[in-house]
């Protein structure tokens, strides 16, 4: 596939719009991929480096071997996902201290148009289909309501939480971030971006690449050989992952992060009228509507494009 430089430019903000989307617990940077209409790329770009890449790195160079795993493609996602977590990362962390609500309610929206979006790539619905998307929202919810516990920093468990959290992250639906959280392992993650903790995010990264380079071959069987039912499936953990992202919550326990400040732990959701604090209900719902929009606009635009 022949592309120009404003193409992987915009690969690129795709990778940024995905790497913002991998720091919120909650929301998936594989939803982002999915109504982009770059997923399926992006797996098979993954799955293509294996034992016969190294082969053809070895007999034909590495010009054949860059064009083996759709290479420009790749660093240009990644250059932009790469971006976003080290410029976001504070910034995030910033609005969930101060303006959770909001935040909350921009991603609530985010993830109920692109349940419909992908809802919709389902070309015949049939009953394995239905069981499937139930199987799928039920799967999601009960990741979300599991309590997060409290984990070893030795650089082994650092390495597996990457190999973990990455399958999550390339799922739509599923948050990697949320699974860092059950792992007892977010925070310390997020300060390790901010304060570039080098041998952390070494490890770190280590473990995303043994696991993203696994998980892809499994996703990209199931979308081949079960394209409908993967997609209802994948419908259904962005459907029970809302139960994640309600804006108003109540903190039921708290915790202590690595540098000693006082962080949620087990929260559960309340109605606007019983939230303790300042709902701000209809800007809530107004933010919820813009990133349902930017949502549409999205894919619009990106099915704009493929004609």
């Amino acid at each position: 596939m022949q592309r120009s430089l404003y193409d992987y430019g915009k690969i690129t903000l795709k990778g940024l719009a995905m790497g913002a989307a991998d720091i919120v617990p909650g929301v998936s940077g594989g939803t982002i991929a999915f109504i982009t209409n770059i997923y399926e790329e992006l797996l098979d770009s993954l799955k293509s480096i294996d034992h016969n890449a190294l082969k053809v790195l070895f007999k034909e160079g590495i010009p054949t071997f860059w064009k083996h795993i759709n290479g420009n493609f790749l660093a240009a996602l990644f250059l932009g996902v790469g971006i976003s977590l080290l410029s976001l990362a504070k910034i995030i962390k910033f609005l969930l201290a101060a303006y959770p609500e909001l935040l909350w309610a921009f991603f609530f929206g985010l993830i109920v148009a692109s349940t419909i979006v992908i809802g919709r790539k389902i070309k015949k619905i049939e009953f394995g289909h239905i069981i499937a998307f139930i199987l799928g929202t039920v799967i999601a919810y009960a990741i979300t309501v599991l309590s997060p516990t409290n984990t070893t920093e030795a650089y082994w468990f650092i390495f597996v939480s990457g190999m973990i959290a990455i399958c999550a992250m390339i799922l739509p639906g599923i948050s990697g971030s949320f699974i860092l959280l059950l792992l007892g392992k977010y925070a310390f993650i997020v300060d390790s971006i901010s304060e570039l903790r080098i041998e952390i995010l070494a490890l770190f990264a280590a473990g995303c690449g043994i696991g993203l380079l696994s998980f892809s071959h499994v996703l990209s069987w199931m979308l081949k050989k079960y394209h409908d039912i993967t997609i209802a499936l994948l419908t259904g953990f962005m459907l029970g992952s809302l139960n994640k992202v309600w804006p108003w919550k109540f903190t039921e326990s708290w915790r202590t992060n690595s540098k000693g400040e006082e962080v949620p732990l087990i929260q559960s959701n309340v109605f606007p009228q019983n939230y303790d604090g300042e709902a701000m209900l209809i800007p809530a719902i107004l933010i919820a509507i813009l990133g349902f929009a930017v949502i549409i606009f999205i894919e619009r635009l990106s099915a704009s494009n493929q004609k």
